[in-house]
């Protein structure tokens, strides 16, 4: 089912959603918990419609330029595209201690890393529901969700797609029924600098619609990766060549 690796999420939650704006972003929000990313701790982040959670300054670019990203922002990109809210979806986020999610969290992380027991204490979670594309004359929607969590150690963000059904919007060259073409999403992650990045494989090519069928923990749909001081994990492994980019 449609969401099945994702964390709860929702109003129900305590979420806050985002405002209906083609591009737009959430308010510059104060992290509780300071979150190391590439060696540098933050305190504000913004949650931007297009797929994107960054530091210290919104990002509304909605075409994806391949990283090492040349203006030096730092961002998690699970999914940036052109998302427009105003047709359709919502954009949901929320700062947490809920003792069930994070034992939730620090169970899954330990069992990827478990040289590296992780007690969570804390999560930001974003979930972008069945967010249309810019010039969408299709129904088509994208769900995906990004978790930035720390023990106030080790630092890690948990990507998980729940359904994705389209790459690209019409402004980035996409075809308007279809949402594929032009130039496809792009998911991973910006240092700032021009040295330390990680781009997840499909990214900015067709393939990207099979992120939902990826991974670099064994589990499709989910890939996480130690932040802090940024680590690959798994990606040149044989499960990942023979089960996942097909």
């Amino acid at each position: 089912p449609t969401g099945s690796l994702l964390y709860p999420y929702g109003p129900q939650q305590g979420d806050e959603t985002n405002p209906k704006h083609d591009d737009g972003t959430s308010d510059a929000l104060t992290l509780s918990v300071p979150f190391t990313f590439y060696g540098k701790t933050y305190q504000t982040v913004f949650v931007n419609n297009n797929g994107v959670i960054s530091f210290n300054e919104p990002v509304r670019q909605y075409t994806p330029d391949p990283f090492p990203l040349v203006d030096g922002h730092p961002f998690v990109a699970p999914y940036w595209a052109d998302v427009d809210n105003v047709l359709g979806g919502d954009i949901f986020y929320r700062q947490t201690t809920n003792p069930a999610l994070l034992e939730d969290i620090s169970q899954d992380i330990t069992q990827y890393f478990p040289e590296n027991p992780f007690t969570a204490t804390w999560a930001f979670v974003v979930t972008w529901d069945h967010v249309a594309y810019y010039g969408s004359i299709s129904e088509k929607g994208n769900t995906f969700q990004a978790v930035l969590t720390t023990d106030s150690k080790m630092f890690y963000v948990i990507f998980n797609y729940g359904d994705i059904q389209w790459t690209t919007g019409a402004a980035s060259d996409g075809d308007a029924e279809t949402g594929l073409g032009g130039t496809p999403a792009h998911a991973g992650f910006n240092s700032g600098d021009d040295t330390n990045f990680y781009n997840i494989p499909g990214s900015q090519t067709d393939a990207i619609i099979n992120i939902t069928t990826t991974s670099n923990v064994k589990v499709p749909g989910r890939w996480v990766f130690r932040v802090d001081d940024f680590q690959v994990t798994g990606v040149d492994s044989p499960q990942l060549n023979n089960n996942c980019w097909l």
